[in-house]
């Protein structure tokens, strides 16, 4: 989520965890490199390691139509051996040529106003569908915030079944969801920081 001030540029930062034992790599795409500056697009995460992707929106001259946007992120990981070093990423690393699984994650931007500068005001009375468009984000972030239950419970799970087992074998079910917590924690909390007053 992104606050938008015209002429200014946004920020929104994502946080990557590699729970596991194995050395993950990671990249980003987007449907608008254009519109976007992200930072770093790839790496390498060493067991039990974290990294925040900085994502900044360039600035804009004028609000979108009711602050619509169908940009994405895509973001992909998979295993590689200890030695990899980013530089020396291979080119096919996250090619869907069946050698390798390839994990991935899709994020849709979304748009807010800054009220402080009135920008959120002027959105909503030149827009009848606002009151709409704030419930629809609300609603979205309780989802979300279900969803973040869910899977820290269904984690948790993962990790007692884990301990018990005490194989060395990588899940990549287990990967997959600390990812996407590790994700969706990142957007609640900008969401939570960003939403608009309810007052």
């Amino acid at each position: 989520m992104f606050s938008v001030e015209l002429d200014k540029p946004s920020f929104c930062n994502l946080q990557v965890t590699n729970n596991t034992e194995h050395h993950v790599a990671f990249k980003v795409k987007t449907t608008s490199p254009k519109k976007y500056f992200v930072r770093p697009t790839t790496g390498i995460l060493l067991p039990h390691d974290s990294c925040v992707i900085r994502v900044t929106l360039q600035p804009k001259r004028e609000y979108p139509p009711n602050m619509q946007c169908k940009d994405k992120f895509l973001l992909q990981s998979t295993i590689v051996p200890r030695n990899t070093n980013t530089d020396d990423f291979p080119a096919d690393t996250f090619n869907k040529d069946g050698t390798r699984e390839i994990q991935e994650c899709k994020l849709k931007v979304i748009y807010e106003t800054n009220s402080d500068d009135g920008g959120f005001n002027s959105f909503t009375s030149q827009s009848p569908d606002s009151t709409t468009a704030i419930q629809h984000l609300k609603d979205e972030r309780d989802t979300a915030v279900r969803q973040t239950v869910q899977l820290q419970q269904e984690l948790d799970f993962l990790k007692r079944q884990r301990k018990r087992s005490n194989g060395s074998s990588f899940s990549f079910v287990f990967a997959s969801l600390v990812g996407l917590i590790g994700i969706t924690v990142g957007f609640l909390l900008n969401l939570s920081l960003a939403s608009p007053s309810t007052a």
